[in-house]
């Protein structure tokens, strides 16, 4: 079973940067996109980015591309996600999931069903002032 450990988020004002952290364990031979949704009250969940675990396929959501960036520490069994040019509507909980693939890449992370992860932490906040 997938277990996922979170560490990062916390507050900047906006053009500020913060890296988040997700530290994996428990995988199966199965493919892995592993990266972030983040939460926002009253407009659901928004998939952010993610990484093919192990390979090169990433996803950006249209409103974070040129500024965030994925990245991944195998020996670590790691992911990192690298946001900077912060901007208030950033702001929302983030959180780390891990979803198993049959084949592709993560070019769908933003269609992705939250109730049918594979695994997910409980999120970090993150909060951009303006």
């Amino acid at each position: 079973q997938v277990h996922l450990v979170e560490s990062g988020g916390g507050s900047v004002q906006a053009g500020g940067s913060l890296t988040l952290s997700c530290e994996g364990s428990g995988y199966t031979y199965n493919k892995y996109c592993v990266g972030w949704f983040r939460q926002v009250p009253g407009k659901g969940h928004e998939g952010v980015a993610a990484i093919l675990r192990g390979g090169t396929s990433t996803y950006y959501a249209d409103s974070v591309k040129g500024r965030f960036a994925i990245s991944q520490d195998g020996a670590k069994n790691t992911v990192y996600l690298q946001m900077s040019g912060l901007k208030p509507e950033d702001t929302g909980m983030y959180y780390c999931a891990a979803v198993a693939v049959a084949g592709g890449g993560c070019g769908l992370w933003n269609t992705v069903n939250v109730d049918t992860l594979d695994a997910r932490t409980q999120g970090t906040q993150v909060t951009v002032s303006s």
